[in-house]
């Protein structure tokens, strides 16, 4: 069974979006280690209430802290530290889509970033959106986990499309574009679905 990494390269990007077309495709369960603020709406509960299947379940966070910003500070407002060593994957026999919070090198402590939580049998899907300064943020974002050894699946795109941005994205990262999320009015389970449904070859040749 696969485990998936879903990162973004920065924060309100389409991560939660991905992942529930993800967990829908592949009927995979979910995991968000650590969950920075609004509780009572977490990715967690919008992933679950995005999906259809029976199949999923969804892990407990390693890390619930209540103040929505960087982990790092949220912990110390929390008067917690966060121990990279006690994030650790649920068991499970099947898939497991792990969502990651912000970009990959948010830090968690002192010393510990998002990307230091990441195993290296995660396959990773790089979320990217189209925005002044974002293909510098997706070459960073693509770079550094290829310098760290990390797989990367590839990359999808959320929002409309911008043609030469993406073009010069995948020739210089040579990474496949499993997909695009347009500007949807909305996201339901209907729109999940549709998406699911759309990419499940794509996906499923990744497990």
């Amino acid at each position: 069974m696969g485990k998936f990494f879903v990162t973004g390269i920065g924060t309100d990007v389409g991560k939660t979006i991905v992942s529930a077309i993800l967990v829908e495709t592949l009927q995979a369960d979910y995991w968000k280690p650590i969950q920075a603020g609004d509780l009572e709406n977490s990715d967690t509960l919008k992933v679950k209430n995005l999906i259809t299947n029976t199949r999923s379940k969804f892990h407990q966070n390693s890390y619930a802290l209540q103040t929505p910003m960087s982990p790092h500070a949220a912990a110390a407002i929390d008067d917690i530290h966060i121990d990279v060593e006690k994030i650790i994957a649920p068991k499970t026999n099947n898939h497991l889509v792990i969502e990651g919070a912000g970009g990959l090198l948010v830090p968690l402590n002192d010393k510990n970033t998002i990307a230091d939580i990441i195993q290296k049998e995660y396959k990773i899907i790089l979320v990217s959106r189209h925005y002044l300064g974002s293909i510098n943020h997706t070459l960073l974002s693509a770079f550094y986990l290829k310098q760290q050894g990390f797989e990367v699946a590839g990359i999808v795109f959320s929002g409309n499309e911008n043609k030469s941005t993406e073009e010069i994205i995948a020739k210089q990262t040579k990474l496949k574009t499993l997909g695009r999320i347009e500007e949807e009015q909305y996201f339901d389970q209907q729109t999940i679905t549709k998406y699911a449904n759309l990419w499940r070859s794509t996906f499923e040749n990744l497990k």
